[in-house]
């Protein structure tokens, strides 16, 4: 998207953990930028208008609200922003819905930082769009844009709900935590927390150091990435 408007995003997310997430995975895809926060229906209306917004990532399940009300609200309000739900919602009656109100993507939870570039990159070219459609195959070829073949999955061997609780718990520990340490907090080997926290440090979620001061090999320490806004 060289020379183009970045497209500024908000990030509409209840649970501090995944909106920190979703705005580091937003901002690392080309063309979009972060403006903002919320963790509850009446934050992102406060910052919608006072912030222009173009993309709105938005829960379905916030604390003051459902999702689909905010957006029933936005559209009311004359708010044109397009909207990628990003929920554990599967109920297609709520899909349809949420089409109708111009939710123009679907991100099930848990995802991999390569399903939302995948989307995100999609609806940019769907954006960037421009000119008049020379027939019916162009209107169609413009739309198909926006569907995605084939989601991206996490690597082999991890679990969403795993990989959830080894977040949380690293972003819980402000000290940092080891593959051992990791392990015992969440029930599994420290083979298998390292697994998860390399994905993170992959995924740019999160860093490592070695840890000195001990005798032998020294560990490694894993720390969460805090999100710059």
């Amino acid at each position: 998207m060289s020379g183009a408007q970045e497209i500024r995003v908000l990030v509409v997310e209840d649970d501090p953990v995944a909106a920190d997430a979703h705005a580091l995975y937003a901002g690392r895809v080309e063309g979009f930028r972060v403006v903002g926060v919320a963790h509850s229906r009446a934050a992102a209306v406060r910052l919608l208008d006072r912030v222009p917004v173009d993309l709105i990532l938005l829960d379905l399940y916030l604390p003051d609200g459902h999702g689909l009300a905010l957006l029933r609200a936005l559209r009311a309000a004359g708010h044109a922003a397009d909207v990628i739900a990003v929920t554990s919602a599967r109920d297609l009656a709520v899909v349809r819905e949420g089409v109708s109100l111009g939710v123009v993507q679907y991100v099930l939870k848990p995802f991999a930082f390569a399903t939302l570039r995948d989307r995100l990159t999609r609806y940019a070219e769907f954006r960037g769009a421009a000119g008049e459609a020379s027939g019916q195959d162009e209107v169609d070829r413009a739309l198909a844009v926006l569907r995605a073949p084939q989601p991206a999955t996490l690597p082999k061997g991890l679990s969403g709900p795993t990989l959830e609780a080894v977040t949380r718990s690293l972003r819980e520990a402000p000290a940092g935590l080891t593959a051992a340490e990791a392990g015992a907090a969440v029930g599994i080997s420290r083979i298998t927390a390292r697994r998860y926290l390399e994905h993170l440090v992959t995924e740019g979620r999160a860093v490592r150091a070695p840890q000195y001061g001990q005798i032998g090999r020294p560990e490694l320490q894993y720390r969460w990435r805090e999100t710059i806004r």
